[in-house]
């Protein structure tokens, strides 16, 4: 009999991660006015500028929550399906990510004719379709079409389910520490010799570490009970200090992690760890102050958090011009509340239709290739 492992409060922290990452992309103005005025710098600069690290905690939860299933998978079967792991992936990730591809090359640059404008694409396809796009975007800076460019993490994602499930097969559980410290290590390294800030944000070698964290807890969890007993008994004076770590770092990450060449290398693996907490917390915390499971809406989105997450720039793009034919993009209360709240709206509508013609197709068929059993 097949089963699956499920993890009913981590759908409202990937949630919370897109919107962060939402709010970052989003307040778009032209008017040079009203990105003078102090209350429009204070929220898209001080408040979500730091909006980007909801990809960081994707990657830390991706690499948790594949290694918790590849070592259950290992310790039930003895060994890891490597070709039907694949399968999986592929069902769940390139449906939508094609048609994102299709959608910035084919489709919007059409889109940019319409009204008027000048198609300026960069890109270059060949990366796309082999997953290689972050490397794109670091060689020739960010595509003309935003739908193109939000996909540069979905392919280091694809870069990490291809090496991953190789390294945990080779290695026996419990030398798993080896490879992660070993990949973390690899990743300080680099980011060492290589001190930009697009090259630490966008490239594998730098990201990897943010996955490598995430699979030390996961290990961690499985096969040392006594720290799973200790992340059960946390005091709530240690899990308001997760929590106040992460807003602290969430608002202060430049003034407090990019202020030395030193502090630089490791701001990235500082960052995931205190993310990985957030993870262990709320799955295993009995002391916990609120389990966001208990946001039952919060958490039905969080289901379809891939669609919003690549489609989300659609959204902010017909918003966009729809306020602009409108004349609802003139104030600041326009930007920065009608024109996100329309924005958000309707990439959660066409996520949901994404999910629901799209997607489900697909994860109905993956679920019939899944590895575990009795």
């Amino acid at each position: 009999m097949k089963k699956t492992e499920y993890f009913e409060n981590l759908d409202g922290l990937r949630f919370f991660s897109f919107l962060s990452v939402f709010f970052f992309h989003s307040f778009h103005t032209n008017s040079d006015y009203l990105k003078s005025l102090p209350i429009y710098d204070f929220i898209k600069f001080n408040v979500f500028g730091e909006g980007n690290l909801g990809v960081n905690f994707f990657f830390v939860l991706s690499g948790f929550l594949i290694t918790y299933l590849l070592i259950k998978e290992k310790k039930i079967n003895a060994q890891i399906n490597i070709k039907l792991f694949l399968i999986r992936r592929v069902l769940r990730i390139w449906p939508l990510f094609f048609f994102c591809v299709g959608f910035g090359f084919l489709i919007f640059p059409q889109v940019k004719l319409f009204f008027g404008q000048t198609p300026y694409e960069t890109a270059n396809p060949l990366y796309y379709i082999t997953f290689l796009n972050n490397f794109d975007f670091i060689r020739n800076g960010p595509p003309d079409s935003s739908v193109l460019g939000i996909l540069w993490s979905i392919a280091i994602e694809e870069q990490f389910y291809l090496i991953w499930p190789l390294i945990l097969f080779l290695f026996p559980v419990k030398k798993f520490w080896i490879p992660f410290s070993l990949i973390i290590l690899l990743s300080l390294i680099f980011r060492a010799f290589n001190d930009d800030y697009l090259v630490h944000e966008l490239h594998t070698l730098s990201c990897i570490s943010d996955m490598a964290v995430g699979a030390f807890g996961a290990w961690l969890i499985l096969e040392f009970n006594t720290f799973k007993s200790r992340i059960q008994q946390l005091n709530k004076k240690y899990i308001a200090l997760i929590y106040l770590l992460t807003i602290i770092v969430y608002f202060f990450r430049s003034e407090l992690l990019y202020t030395s060449f030193e502090i630089r290398i490791f701001e990235r693996l500082i960052v995931s760890i205190i993310f990985l907490f957030v993870i262990l917390e709320q799955n295993y915390a009995q002391n916990s102050f609120y389990k966001l499971s208990n946001l039952k809406y919060i958490s039905k989105l969080g289901k379809i958090t891939y669609g919003l997450y690549c489609l989300h720039f659609i959204g902010i793009l017909i918003s966009i011009n729809l306020t602009k034919i409108f004349s609802f993009n003139t104030s600041l209360w326009q930007v920065l509340l009608l024109e996100t709240f329309l924005a958000l709206l309707i990439t959660i509508v066409i996520s949901k239709i994404s999910y629901q013609y799209l997607e489900s197709p697909f994860l109905r068929l993956k679920n019939k290739f899944n590895s575990f059993v009795n």
